[in-house]
This record gives C-alpha cells, sequence and structure tokens, in this order.
C-alpha cells in the first residue's frame, strides 16, 4: 500500500511533514487510524497522544498534541495542533 503522506503543524510553527504507514489521531468522538487512501474526514482533536507508525507492524512514535484538528483529504493527513509536547 502506499505511504500516508502526514503533516503535524501548530501557529507556530510546521512540526514535522513525512510519508508514514499510519496515524492514530485522538479525536474526540475517539481515537481513528488513518493510512493512505482514507476517505476525507475533518475532525477535531483532544488533548492526547498521536501514534505515528513508520512502516506496518512498527513500533509506533507517540507525540503529545493539545487541541486542534485532523483533515483527511487526497493530500494525505493534516494535523493542526494547538501545541504539540516534546
Amino acid at each position: 500500500m502506499a505511504d500516508l503522506r502526514f503533516e503535524l503543524v501548530t501557529p507556530e510553527k510546521l512540526v514535522r511533514a513525512e510519508d508514514v504507514h499510519m496515524v492514530v489521531v485522538p479525536g474526540t468522538e475517539g481515537d481513528f487510524g488513518v493510512l493512505a487512501g482514507h476517505a476525507p474526514v475533518m475532525s477535531t482533536i483532544r488533548d492526547g497522544e498521536l501514534a505515528i507508525y513508520k512502516n506496518a507492524g512498527a513500533e509506533p512514535e507517540r507525540i503529545a498534541v493539545k487541541g486542534g484538528f485532523a483533515e483527511v483529504s487526497d493530500k494525505g493527513l493534516t494535523v493542526l495542533a494547538e501545541s504539540v509536547e516534546g
């Protein structure tokens, strides 16, 4: 399967932009996973951790985020976080 384009942005800067296998996002209605080819969706996110899987079966890298939005489009996943810890 093709890789997912993932961008993590705060009001101050672009924190990360890379191709990954999957990202699990802490949505306000519950966590949701995004793979390449995911249907377009927008969601608010709650304070929590993004789990970033670089490859299938890999251990996730975790990044703490505080609030914001997630948008999945045909271009990939963009997380607009109020702030990022770590």
